[in-house]
C-alpha cells in the first residue's frame, strides 16, 4: 500500500466515525404531579416566591453570615467534596485524551555479539547497538466506545458537582442550627435563671410568713423543692449550649478553644418573623443537589451502555513509526539508518462476544438502578419538603398556645399574689400559680428553639444555596 492509498484509506474511515452505538440519554422528567404547589403551602408562614440563593441571609446577622462563610471555606466534609470534584474532572481530561493520537518514544541500547555469517565485511563481531524511535497510534472511534466514555466522564463530573452542592447545603443548614442552639440555649438558660429568681422571692416569701406562723413548714418546703427542681436544669442547658458551640466550631473548621467568643453572645432564639418564601415543586426539584446528581448519573450510566456495546464491534488503530538504529550513539541523530511505517490494527472479540454481552447486561441493570434511584430521590425530595413545612406550621401553632398560656399563668399568678397579700389565700395556691407559670415558660422557651430548628429544617429540605453547579469541562 503507497502513502496516499493508505492516507485516502484513512479519511474514509474518519469520515465514519462518530457513529456511537447503545441508548442516547434524554432528560428524565418528574412526574408533572410533582411541578405544582406544594400541598402544605397554605398556611401563612410560607409564601409562593422564589427561595433566594444564600437563604440564611434573611436572618439579618452578620455573625452568622461570617460564620457560614468560615463553614463553606474550611468545612472538612467541603474539602472533600471538592477533592471529589478534582478526581471526576481528572476522570473527564483522560476520557477526553483518548480522542487524541496516543504518543511514545523509546530508547535503548545494548552490548550483543553476532553470528560469524552476520557481520558485515569489515565490522565488527561484537559492540554497542542503539535504538530510537517514536510510535503515534490513533483509535477510530467508528462506533464510539470513546465518546461514550467522554459522555459517561462529563456526567460524572456533573454529578459530583451537584454532590458537592448537597454538602454545602447540609453544611450551612447545620452551621446555621448549631447557632441557633447556641442563641436559643441562651435564651433558655435567661429563662431558667429568671425562674429560679422568682422562685427564690417566693420562697422568701414563704419563709417569712412561716416565721410570723402564718404559713405551715410543709408549704415552705414544697416551694424550695420546686426551686431546687428548677434549678437543677440549668447546668443541663449550659451542657447543651456548650454542645452547640463546639459543634459549630468543628462545622466551621475549627479546634473549639479558636471559635471567636462573639459566635456565643447572641441571647436571642433566630427565627424569621416573615412568610418563608418556598417556591414550587418544580423549583424545588431543580433546586435540590441530590436530584441533580442523580440525574446525572442515570446520564453517565446510560453513556456506558454505549461503552460496552461498542465492544461487540471492531477497533481500529491507525498507527506510524519512525526511528533509527546505529552502533554509533552519534550516528542516531546525524545521519544513521532511518526507518519509518504506516498501517493499522483491527482487533475484535469475535466469535466469542459473551463477556462483551455480559458487560451490556451490567451496564444496562446499573441504568435500571440508578433510574429507580433517581424516582426514589424525587420522592424523597417531595417528602421531606412536605414533612419540613406541615413541621413548621404545627410548631408555630403550638408556640402560639404556649405564648397564650404563659401569658395567661402570668396573669394568675399576679392576681393570687394579690390575694396572698391580702391573706385571702395561702400560699399552697400561690405555690401552685408559680408551678404552672414555671412549667408554661420553660416549655415556651423550649417551643421558641424548636421553632427554629424546624425552620432550618425546611430550608433544607427546599435545597436552598446552589440552584445549579457550575458548568466546568461541560465540553
Amino acid at each position: 500500500m503507497t502513502f496516499r492509498s493508505f492516507a485516502l484509506a484513512s479519511l474514509s474511515a474518519l469520515a465514519l466515525t462518530g457513529c456511537a452505538v447503545g441508548p442516547d440519554y434524554a432528560v428524565t422528567s418528574p412526574p408533572p404531579a410533582s411541578s405544582g404547589p406544594f400541598i402544605a403551602a397554605g398556611a401563612p408562614p410560607v409564601a409562593p416566591s422564589p427561595l433566594p440563593e444564600d437563604w440564611w441571609r434573611l436572618y439579618d446577622d452578620p455573625v452568622l453570615d461570617g460564620l457560614i462563610a468560615d463553614a463553606l471555606a474550611a468545612n472538612t466534609d467541603v474539602r472533600q467534596a471538592a477533592a471529589r470534584i478534582e478526581r471526576a474532572r481528572a476522570g473527564l481530561r483522560g476520557a477526553r485524551a483518548d480522542r487524541l493520537p496516543q504518543t511514545s518514544i523509546g530508547a535503548g541500547g545494548s552490548y550483543n555479539r553476532l553470528p560469524e555469517g552476520q557481520v558485515p565485511a569489515g565490522a565488527d563481531q561484537e559492540g554497542w547497538s542503539y535504538d530510537a524511535g517514536i510510535e503515534v497510534g490513533y483509535e477510530l472511534d467508528l462506533f464510539g466506545r470513546v465518546g461514550r466514555s467522554v459522555e459517561a466522564a462529563r456526567a460524572d463530573l456533573a454529578a459530583s458537582q451537584a454532590d458537592a452542592d448537597a454538602v454545602r447545603v447540609m453544611v450551612v443548614a447545620d452551621t446555621t442550627r448549631a447557632y441557633a442552639d447556641a442563641a436559643s440555649g441562651a435564651a433558655r438558660l435567661r429563662v431558667a435563671h429568671d425562674i429560679v429568681r422568682l422562685l427564690d422571692q417566693s420562697l422568701a416569701l414563704t419563709s417569712r410568713r412561716h416565721d410570723a406562723g402564718l404559713e405551715t413548714g410543709l408549704a415552705v418546703a414544697q416551694i424550695a423543692t420546686l426551686r431546687e427542681q428548677r434549678a437543677a436544669e440549668i447546668p443541663a442547658l449550659e451542657a447543651e449550649r456548650q454542645a452547640a458551640l463546639f459543634r459549630l466550631a468543628t462545622l466551621t473548621g475549627r479546634t473549639p478553644a479558636a471559635l471567636p467568643a462573639i459566635a456565643g453572645e447572641r441571647s436571642i432564639g433566630l427565627e424569621i418573623r416573615e412568610a418563608i418564601p418556598v417556591g414550587d415543586g418544580a423549583a424545588l426539584l431543580a433546586r435540590r443537589p441530590d436530584v441533580r446528581a442523580a440525574e446525572r448519573r442515570l446520564a453517565a450510566d446510560t453513556a456506558r451502555i454505549g461503552v460496552a456495546t461498542a465492544d461487540l464491534y471492531p477497533r481500529i488503530t491507525l498507527g506510524a513509526s519512525i526511528g533509527s538504529t546505529a552502533t554509533d550513539l552519534g550516528d542516531l541523530f546525524t545521519g544513521g539508518p532511518l526507518r519509518w511505517a504506516l498501517g493499522s490494527l483491527l482487533s475484535w472479540a469475535f466469535p466469542n462476544q459473551e463477556p462483551a454481552r455480559a458487560r451490556i447486561a451490567a451496564a444496562e441493570a446499573d441504568t435500571q438502578g440508578s433510574l429507580a434511584a433517581f424516582d426514589g430521590t424525587v420522592l424523597l425530595a417531595l417528602e421531606e419538603t412536605e414533612t419540613a413545612l406541615s413541621n413548621y406550621a404545627r410548631s408555630l401553632e403550638r408556640r402560639a398556645a404556649l405564648q397564650s398560656a404563659s401569658e395567661q399563668a402570668e396573669r394568675a399568678v399576679r392576681i393570687i399574689s394579690a390575694q396572698q397579700r391580702e391573706g385571702t389565700i395561702n400560699s399552697l395556691a400561690r405555690l401552685d400559680a408559680e408551678r404552672t407559670l414555671a412549667e408554661a415558660r420553660a416549655q415556651l422557651a423550649s417551643q421558641d428553639a424548636l421553632v427554629s430548628r424546624t425552620q432550618i429544617d425546611l430550608f433544607r429540605a427546599l435545597g436552598g444555596g446552589w440552584a445549579s453547579s457550575p458548568a466546568g469541562d461541560q465540553g
